[in-house]
């Protein structure tokens, strides 16, 4: 990248918001193996913002629960601990959503296809010997947010690579280079660093594409995770291309793309689960 290029991306990267501190303490617990129910707890019942969405999201009648639910515990009681973790990860990452963009790119889709592809990397590494189901379910959740800085800061560029993929039916990340020299997994990445997340995340993040794809089962999961939902159309984030899975990848998940879709059975009620945590 030209010294130019770098300026302007440290520039938006640093226009974005924090994340939320209540939400990086739920990180540093869902990493605490002696973390509690009760401690998650307390770190939501400091912050009311979060409280009164996850209260939302709970009373909604997608889980048609027998009863108004008026506290985070009975939250965690009701839905149980990894379900409120991720509601709340997801909260904190769609307050950073800006509302509107003038490159026309669609932050509800784009939500849409990020919940699921989370939800996914997470049922990925479950099957997996070296991938952690909650780092899985942050990258997923991440791995495309460089486009909502390009977005925001870089709306002309942005709109010219999302008409050149699809035109040419070529990735997305290969038009942006093309463009701009620089794609949204590098500037993700930069994201997430400031955000002060774990080197194993930020390269996950960085090196999810082509060449550049390291061979890790996180990286194979989220990767996957982001094909299947292009493939079942959970979403949009602006790239239409489905690509098949690299041989590491195969081999870590144990076949293609179609047989591991296969594998994974009926995702309608992840992907409801999606639509519900997208309107919080």
């Amino acid at each position: 990248m030209s010294p130019e290029l770098t300026k302007k991306l440290a520039a938006a990267v640093d226009g974005m918001p924090a994340f939320p501190k209540s939400v990086q303490r739920v990180l540093e617990l869902t990493r605490d193996v002696n973390s509690t129910p009760k401690d998650l707890v307390e770190v939501i019942d400091k912050d009311p913002v979060l409280t009164v969405k996850i209260l939302k999201v709970v009373n909604s009648a997608y889980y048609s629960l027998p009863k108004q639910i008026t506290s985070v515990g009975h939250s965690v009681v009701y839905l149980g601990f990894n379900t409120i973790k991720n509601l709340a990860l997801s909260i904190a990452a769609i307050g950073m959503l800006p509302k509107t963009n003038e490159a026309g790119f669609d932050g509800q889709q784009y939500l849409l296809h990020s919940l699921a592809t989370a939800a996914i990397a997470k049922q990925l590494a479950m099957k997996v010997d070296d991938a952690d189901p909650m780092d899985c379910f942050i990258a997923g959740l991440l791995h495309d947010f460089g486009k909502v800085v390009l977005a925001q800061f870089m709306p002309k560029e942005f709109r010219a690579a999302l008409d050149v993929s699809k035109q040419q039916g070529t990735s997305l990340h290969l038009a942006l280079r093309e463009i701009m020299e620089v794609d949204h997994a590098v500037v993700g990445a930069m994201l997430v660093e400031k955000w002060r997340f774990a080197p194993k995340l930020v390269e996950t993040i960085r090196h999810q594409y082509g060449p550049e794809l390291a061979d890790s089962d996180m990286i194979a999961c989220v990767f996957a995770a982001n094909q299947i939902s292009k493939q079942l159309q959970f979403g949009f984030a602006g790239n239409h291309l489905v690509e098949p899975f690299p041989p590491n990848v195969a081999k870590r998940l144990g076949g293609s793309l179609e047989e591991v879709i296969a594998r994974l059975g009926d995702l309608t009620p992840l992907f409801e689960e999606a639509q519900v945590f997208s309107k919080i």
